[in-house]
């Protein structure tokens, strides 16, 4: 593009994209695969767009979040626990127990494939083999 000064003035275009993965921002750049690039970012934000805070989500963070009280000794017990939060022994139970779940349920269960009630029953074993059928 001219400029008044009789300059060139040069604009390179560069596709990109900013996408958020966890707590830390992302710039996806393709260098030789512009359409592979538009798929991945459109699949990227199908994906966060999907990602809700369900009651899954809130279970699973409590659980992995009561686990590490117990570990750092802030609490010595789900009795404590319960007390603190102000919940049933019992329901602090089953939700605890999510955090000892195979990463592969818990992944199938991110993607929707299994439902929070399943993943209860399922946590009644600490087996992962078990856990996968």
């Amino acid at each position: 593009m001219p400029t008044p000064a009789g300059e060139v003035k040069l604009e390179t275009f560069i596709p990109w994209t900013l996408v958020k993965r966890g707590t830390k921002k992302e710039v996806i750049t393709p260098i030789e695969a512009p359409e592979a690039f538009r798929v991945e970012a459109v699949q990227e934000r199908r994906d966060r767009k999907a990602a809700k805070d369900t009651p899954l989500v809130r279970a699973l963070g409590l659980a992995h979040y009561w686990q590490h009280l117990l570990d750092t000794g802030k609490f010595g017990s789900l009795t404590e626990i319960a007390a603190a939060e102000g919940m049933d022994l019992g329901q602090v139970s089953r939700i605890a127990r999510l955090a000892l779940m195979e990463p592969g349920v818990v992944e199938a269960g991110l993607r929707g494939e299994v439902t929070l009630k399943v993943l209860f029953r399922q946590g009644e074993s600490v087996e992962w083999h078990k856990q996968r059928t």
